[in-house]
Parts: C-alpha cells; sequence; structure tokens
C-alpha cells in the first residue's frame, strides 16, 4: 500500500502540473477571442468569466488524458532512470503488480474523467449557451454609464450621457458616429447632440435603432466649415444589424440521458465519443508503462518524443473514425472500439516483447 500511495502521488502531482499548462493554453486562445469581444462591447467583462468557467469542463475532458498520459511517461521514467523499478523488482515487488498499481490509479482517473464526460461538460455548455444569447439579446444601452464615453456594438459609434434612468433613457445624450456605420455611409462625419434617446428594435430584435429626441444634428468634414446642421424632434438612428436567431442544438451541449434515447447517427456517435474519454486513460496507462523504459544511455526522457506522437495518431485515429461514422462511410455498428483496440494490442506487444523473446530463446536452446 505504501508503494501504491507513493505511485499516485508522484502521478497525482504531475498530472496536475501537466494539465494546468494545456489548460491555460487552451484557454489562452479563447480568452483573446473574448477580450475582442469586450473590446467591442458585445460582451461583459462577467459574461466573459463566466463563458470561460463553463467551457473549462469540455476543455478539461480533452487535456487530461493527454496530462495523464505524460505524467505516467515522466513518473515512470524517472523511477527507471534512478533505477527504483529494478529495487522494488529486487524486493519482491514483480512488474505484475506495479502494471497493476498504474492500471488502478487509471481507475481512479477514469472516473473523474467520466463525470466531466457525460455530466459536468454538457451541464457547462448548456450554462455557456444560456450566457452567449443573453448576450446577444441585452439592449444596446445595458452597459452605459452616466458620464462616461461608451462604444456602440460593432463599431458603430461612441455615446456620452449625462444620465441614465432605469429604463435605459439617456438624458443630456452626445452621439459620434462611427464612418464604418450603416448611418454614415454617404457622409464624412455625424455628430449628434440631444435631450433624450433610447433604443428600439423590431420584434424579432434583428433590426435595432437609437431614437433621439429634440437635439441637432451636425453633420460634414472634420477641419471644414462647410457644415450641414439640422434640428430635429425626434431622430432615429439604424445600428448594424444583427443576424436573426436560430435555435442551434450543439452536441456537446445536449445530456447523456437525451443522447441514449435518441436514434440520430450523429448522437450516437457522440455518445460514442463521450464513453471513448474514460476509456483512453486505461489505453494511455497501458501504453506508458512499456514506453517509459529506456535503456541506461538513453535518459529517461528518450521516449518522450516518440510516446506523443503516439497519442496524437491515437487522437487523430479516433476523430477520423467518428467523421468516417457520422459522414456514413463507416457503419454506426462498428463504433469507435477498434482504434482502441488496434492500441490496446500494440501496448500488449510492447508489454510483453521481452518475455516473448525469452520464451522464443528458451524454446530455441531446447
Amino acid at each position: 500500500m505504501i508503494i501504491f500511495r507513493y505511485i499516485f502521488r508522484e502521478v497525482l502531482t504531475s498530472t496536475v502540473a501537466v494539465c494546468t499548462i494545456l489548460l491555460m493554453i487552451l484557454i489562452s486562445g479563447r480568452l483573446v477571442k473574448y477580450l475582442a469581444k469586450v473590446a467591442a462591447s458585445t460582451m461583459d467583462f462577467s459574461a466573459m468569466i463566466a463563458l470561460l468557467g463553463y467551457r473549462v469542463p469540455s476543455l478539461l475532458e480533452l487535456t487530461f488524458p493527454l496530462a495523464f498520459f505524460l505524467a505516467l511517461l515522466l513518473c515512470l521514467g524517472r523511477m527507471h532512470a534512478d533505477n527504483e523499478i529494478s529495487v522494488l523488482n529486487a524486493c519482491g515487488v514483480s512488474e505484475r503488480r506495479l502494471l497493476g498499481y498504474i492500471l488502478l490509479i487509471a481507475g481512479l482517473f477514469a472516473i473523474g474523467v467520466s463525470y466531466l464526460s457525460l455530466i459536468l461538460s454538457p451541464l457547462g455548455m448548456q450554462r455557456a449557451e444560456f450566457v452567449a444569447e443573453a448576450q446577444r439579446s441585452r439592449g444596446v444601452f445595458d452597459d452605459v454609464i452616466a458620464k462616461k464615453f461608451y462604444p456602440l456594438r460593432n463599431g458603430d459609434g461612441v455615446i456620452h450621457s449625462d444620465a441614465v434612468s432605469d429604463n435605459q433613457v439617456l438624458s443630456e445624450v452626445f452621439l459620434v458616429l462611427s464612418p464604418l456605420s450603416s448611418a454614415t455611409k454617404s457622409a464624412p462625419a455625424i455628430v449628434v447632440s440631444a435631450k433624450e434617446a433610447q433604443q428600439q428594435s423590431t420584434d424579432n430584435n434583428t433590426k435595432k435603432y437609437i431614437v433621439l429626441t429634440e437635439g441637432l444634428r451636425y453633420e460634414g468634414i472634420p477641419g471644414s466649415t462647410n457644415y450641414h446642421i439640422t434640428e430635429f424632434e425626434e431622430y432615429g438612428i439604424r445600428l448594424s444589424e444583427s443576424p436573426p436567431y436560430e435555435q442551434h442544438v450543439d452536441l456537446e451541449s445536449i445530456s447523456t440521458s437525451d443522447l441514449m434515447i435518441s436514434n440520430e447517427v450523429e448522437h450516437k456517435v457522440a455518445l460514442q465519443w463521450r464513453f471513448s474519454l474514460p476509456l483512453m486513460i486505461f489505453v494511455v496507462a497501458l501504453l506508458a508503462w512499456p514506453l517509459s523504459r529506456a535503456r541506461p544511455r538513453q535518459g529517461q526522457y528518450s521516449k518522450l518524443l516518440p510516446a506523443i506522437l503516439l497519442y496524437l495518431f491515437y487522437l487523430v485515429g479516433l476523430n477520423a473514425l467518428r467523421g468516417s461514422i457520422e459522414s456514413g462511410a463507416v457503419p454506426l455498428w462498428v463504433t469507435l472500439l477498434p482504434m482502441h483496440c488496434i492500441l490496446i494490442m500494440l501496448a500488449l506487444f510492447l508489454t510483453f516483447r521481452g518475455s516473448l523473446k525469452r520464451y522464443q530463446a528458451y524454446m530455441r536452446s531446447k
């Protein structure tokens, strides 16, 4: 039991470290995308944090098998290089027993990955879709703060107001429209000052307008004295048109129970993929055992690159098989198991290759 706790602690520490690094790399890509939306005022900062948090489980279920694989390679590779495996074998702890410890650790990690892929990840993606839809349907003036300049969405312009009421009515408004907005396609620059402003939209919420009352509209070229000044009682400005919302259900957001009762091919394949992720933990554990062995002069990291390439082959093969089943090129009954079986047979061959060579030498000696 002491040996098991020692190996488990080493693997857990390495897995958490590697998984954190991989997770930060994946999050950084989405963070740049979300920050661009925050800068364009199409997303709240709080909504960005919520979206990142809800997507973490779906990212974890992808990074966890690779992190566990690399952790096993680092841990077992160090134990081989420091002759800890040889000492354990000399003390009566067989390699078969050590492999059993590795598979037991893999079982514990597989339980966590199962919870991520079957329950937590679909729930997080559902919440992420709710947040994204709430951001899409929010009003233009929802984030406007009194006495502060606020950029309108899609680069339509900049607005300033001295006061904002509870029903999103702006008072003493100063508005500068961007030359790229739909309202200034034929005019170099437009500046509007008005007593009040509020948002109006069509029934399907695809066309949005800013309606200003009691103000002046200035149109002209900056630096020139040739300006057109128009006084108005009511003036409407149409903002950039947003596409109509289409209810699109992502496969990642469908609950596992709904996938089980569905008869659609894509849903069946998505269900197989979710069950494949925990199975990958056992497959990479079997692969890591023989790949962590290294000759004395090779070093403990000599097989790290081939192992990573083998994992990429494994992952690409699974995705290719999944795409073939979804397209109908491969029957649904084939499932994703053939790819797992190929890697399992390869792992067993690498594990027992030495025993086979010794058996063949023994048979030839007879």
